[in-house]
């Protein structure tokens, strides 16, 4: 339950401080349900890895050495990203 002060009878640093709580509230649900995203995406990209992305030894070819060389590259940009390496290294 989120307790609304009155604007009128409350100092103003009491009024900015319950709007930063507020504001720090709502980031951190939202960055928690991005997480929350990241994390299924992650265990699905896992448990795709684990059965080869579905691909049977005998009917592999040079498109799924390509599909996966996408995948590869996808993913560097996001690690780089992530690491500071890469293109984002400073």
């Amino acid at each position: 339950m989120t307790i609304r002060l009155n604007p009128i009878t409350t100092p103003r640093h009491q009024l900015r401080a319950a709007k930063a709580q507020r504001n720090h509230e709502a980031a951190l649900a939202a960055f928690l349900g991005k997480k929350a995203e990241i994390d299924a995406m992650l265990t699905r990209l896992a448990s795709l890895s684990d059965n080869h992305f579905n691909s049977q030894p005998d009917e592999i070819n040079w498109g799924d050495v390509g599909t996966l060389e996408h995948y590869a590259r996808l993913l560097q940009r996001v690690t780089d990203s992530a690491f500071g390496e890469g293109e984002f290294a400073e």
